[in-house]
């Protein structure tokens, strides 16, 4: 498994036959290389969308049909763009598992908000990302919530890519707090940090409190091997 950084909350996840772009924002994202855009879209199988809001979809109707593949996203999100942009779709819900080159994707639960500016679009959502010998917990934009607890104990997901950079999601405090009292990670990774001002810069909490994990702070289009 490979697993790259595209900025934000951004991710390049290559497993079994896939290649996920994960909430590939790139257009705008201060911390993304616009030079380095078709290397990062290179290859791509799926593009996966935890939720509705700008720095998440912002270049997933371009991305998809530039690469001809499909979005897979919560049922109301997908059918949006199906209607408005005629992107091919693999819509399901939470609680749903779909097969993707031999990844196996299920769709959980997160706590934040989405819609498309004034459109509602489905809910929030997270995912657990199966293959490779790993189980990926792809936290979304949310906060602490109670599902962690039933959602670790039943998947055991063994990598975390973690929102934690405060003000809209959780903070590096409370994720640290959510990693180590609802999962058993070996491997956990902030984003939705460094973006603006308004976030967090740094995840020496995440580090200091997470004893035993191996936390890795990750560089743009550097990839991680797992």
């Amino acid at each position: 498994m490979q697993i790259t950084w595209l900025g934000h909350s951004g991710f390049r996840i290559e497993v079994e036959g896939a290649t996920l772009l994960i909430d590939p924002w790139l257009s705008g994202n201060p911390m993304f290389p616009a030079d380095r855009r078709a290397e990062a879209i290179r290859g791509a199988t799926h593009v996966l969308l935890t939720h509705g809001h700008g720095d998440h979809s912002g270049d997933v109707a371009a991305i998809c049909k530039e690469l001809d593949v499909p979005l897979v996203a919560i049922y109301d999100l997908a059918a949006h763009f199906e209607k408005t942009e005629g992107l091919k779709i693999v819509g399901f819900n939470k609680g749903g598992t779909v097969d993707l080159d031999g990844a196996k994707v299920t769709l959980v639960n997160a706590c934040h908000s989405s819609s498309l500016g004034a459109v509602p679009v489905g809910s929030e959502c997270g995912f657990m990302i199966a293959g490779g010998g790993h189980t990926v917990y792809v936290s979304g934009d949310t906060d602490i919530m109670a599902d962690m607890e039933w959602m670790g104990d039943y998947h055991k997901p063994d990598i975390g890519i973690l929102s934690a950079g405060g003000h809209y999601t959780m903070c590096m405090a409370r994720a640290t707090y959510a990693a180590k009292r609802y999962f058993d990670f070996k491997t956990v990774i902030p984003c939705h940090y460094r973006t603006f001002g308004a976030l967090e810069q740094n995840a020496q909490v995440m580090r200091d409190g997470l004893p035993g994990v191996k936390v890795i702070e990750p560089e743009v289009m550097v990839a991680i091997a797992l």
